[in-house]
């Protein structure tokens, strides 16, 4: 009888161990989780950025063409309010009560990047951000 109880006891995990090994793998999760949250949101976040700067190069040659800004993205040949990869949606807005002087881009984000907040680009290269993105 003793020499089945060797035979078994020695092999295997205790539970113990397995407790040990559970909170280790429990804490390197809480530190690698919110590290890949952020660098998902930093890539998508380029997605506004570039939206951004392509409208304001169209508006731009928009005005060079005008002597004016638009507020109109069909006037820029761009049939979607929505940054290429669909995570911000983009408007236009006069900075002032003159939109031949300054227009505002503004990129809102969607449901997947809403806790990143808006960003905005006006037509004198001024950038600012709800979050500091920029």
């Amino acid at each position: 009888m003793e020499d089945f109880m060797n035979r078994y006891a020695s092999g295997g995990f205790t539970l113990i161990e397995i407790m040990i090994v559970v909170v280790i793998v429990s804490i390197l999760a809480m530190i690698a989780v919110p590290a890949y949250n952020d660098s998902v949101n930093k890539a998508r976040r380029t997605d506004g950025q570039a939206a951004l700067m392509d409208i304001m190069a169209r508006q731009e040659r928009y005005f060079t063409e005008n002597s004016t800004y638009t507020t109109n993205l069909s006037d820029l040949n761009i049939s979607s309010a929505s940054s290429q990869e669909g995570y911000y949606t983009i408007s236009l807005a006069a900075c002032g009560s003159d939109i031949a002087i300054c227009v505002i881009a503004t990129a809102t984000p969607g449901a997947a990047q809403a806790d990143d907040g808006w960003m905005t680009l006006d037509s004198t290269g001024a950038k600012d951000s709800e979050n500091g993105v920029w």
